[in-house]
């Protein structure tokens, strides 16, 4: 009989396409997959270890197998496998401290991992540390996958890694460097896409602005690299090329860094009206002693230009962004520049986090570690002042029509709105599930709008 597994995908969407692929390849080794883990002969649970409350999350996810295995809830000889960012990052100590577990993987093995269950289950593996050395590995478009997204949206993953060395970040230290796929690759993966009837796709990676630096034969690029496609192959040729792919479908930017942004690519998004009028991007302060201790190598005036003429260039467009609160050093003047700053520019769609202190980063040794109580403070302000400006931006969508991708019966979303992270609207079941429909907006908390 063929093997059953049971898998549990933790973390980013990044991740969830690392999950896509194991599946792909264990269907492709005529593995059967099963949502019921007490019927499962092999359990996958998939990792995320950015933060504290990640790894928490994951270790609960591992226990929470392990008690049932013993308990009897699961099978007795269930195996066990680990894998995604938090085995790449305790590679070495996990196998002490999780005894319960017959093999690690990390990012690299996700194609591997039909092999490795034949192994475990036959238990020929020498070790349970399959994990070998730096992460390197990049999908392509015809990879096996099975998709976990609704039929109608899709992430692609168009690089892996990262070249940033932001002070509070641990991801180059578990992804490895910037890998960019081919352009040809994600436009080929995007056409088969759509041709199955995606209406919209997210373009997803540690820094999507950072696309195809990599492959630069003129220079190497630095962290303040603007994109150009002079120079190769850039996000700005990779938005051209896929909005030149015939239907109606929405092109999604997620993870952008500022500090790669330029008017070539504010006027790809400009120009395609297939782009949805939303980027992500990530801030975390606007301090410029706060930038600066980060690592973010930007400052104040060149984050406060960047948004007016992103702004400028692409009306109605949303900008998404996030913030770091308690950084080390951070005073109270720090933070009431970027309670102003987050006045002043009343962002569309934004999310707050204190600062989490990760072991081998270089934020981890620095000096000015802020109490928790004064970041829990300094949290709770930011949050009120977003919530109140979240009302505020529902509030002024009231009587407009706007454009909405139907997600589930009843559920839809508007270009403003990435799924899973951002908010939804409320319409009439009678809308087809997976296609356009234009609404006029009723009501709205926050980011929760009512249409009809």
């Amino acid at each position: 009989m063929p093997l059953t597994v049971g898998l549990i995908s933790l973390g980013c969407p990044k991740n969830l396409i690392d999950s896509e692929i194991m599946i792909g390849h264990m269907q492709k080794a005529d593995m059967t997959m099963t949502p019921e883990p007490e019927l499962a002969d092999v359990m996958v649970v998939n990792t995320c270890a950015f933060i504290d409350q990640a790894k928490q999350e994951a270790i609960d996810a591992i226990l929470d197998v392990v008690r049932a295995r013993e308990s009897g809830a699961y099978p007795e000889n269930q195996k066990l496998i680990v894998a995604g960012c938090l085995s790449q990052r305790f590679q070495k100590e996990l196998p002490a401290l999780l005894p319960e577990v017959d093999a690690f993987i990390g990012p690299d093995q996700v194609t591997k991992l039909p092999e490795i269950i034949t192994e475990v289950m036959e238990r020929t593996a020498p070790d349970k540390n399959f994990i070998e050395g730096k992460c390197k590995y990049v999908p392509d478009w015809d990879t096996p996958r099975y998709r976990l997204t609704p039929p109608h949206t899709a992430y692609i993953k168009i690089a892996e890694g990262c070249n940033h060395g932001c002070a509070y970040c641990i991801i180059p230290m578990i992804r490895g460097r910037h890998r960019s796929r081919s352009q040809q690759d994600v436009v080929r993966e995007a056409e088969a896409l759509i041709q199955s009837g995606v209406k919209e796709i997210c373009l997803i990676a540690q820094d999507i602005t950072y696309y195809g630096m990599d492959k630069w034969t003129d220079a190497r690029p630095n962290r303040r690299s603007a994109v150009d496609s002079s120079r190769g192959e850039s996000l700005a040729t990779l938005i051209r090329a896929l909005s030149a792919i015939e239907g109606e479908f929405w092109i999604r930017l997620l993870y952008t860094h500022p500090a790669h942004w330029s008017a070539e690519l504010t006027a790809a998004i400009a120009e395609s009206p297939k782009v949805a009028r939303y980027v992500d991007i990530p801030l975390q302060h606007i301090s410029d002693n706060m930038l600066s201790a980060m690592q973010r190598v930007t400052d104040g005036d060149y984050i406060r230009n960047l948004l007016r003429d992103i702004r400028k260039a692409v009306p109605g467009i949303a900008i998404r962004t996030t913030f770091i609160t308690g950084f080390p050093g951070e005073t109270e003047d720090d933070h009431q520049e970027l309670m102003e700053f987050i006045e002043e520019f009343r962002f569309e769609r934004a999310g707050i986090f204190t600062f989490s202190r990760e072991e081998g980063t270089k934020a981890y040794k620095m000096p000015g570690q802020v109490h928790h109580r004064t970041k829990a403070r300094r949290y709770n302000e930011a949050t009120l002042l977003l919530t109140r400006i979240a009302s505020e931006t529902g509030q002024d969508q009231i009587g407009k029509k706007i454009r909405v991708l139907v997600d589930a019966p009843g559920v839809a979303r508007t270009e403003w709105d990435a799924p899973d992270i951002d908010g939804t609207v409320s319409v009439p079941l009678t809308l087809p599930v997976g296609e356009f429909a234009t609404v006029t907006v009723t009501d709205a908390v926050a980011y929760e709008l009512t249409a009809e």
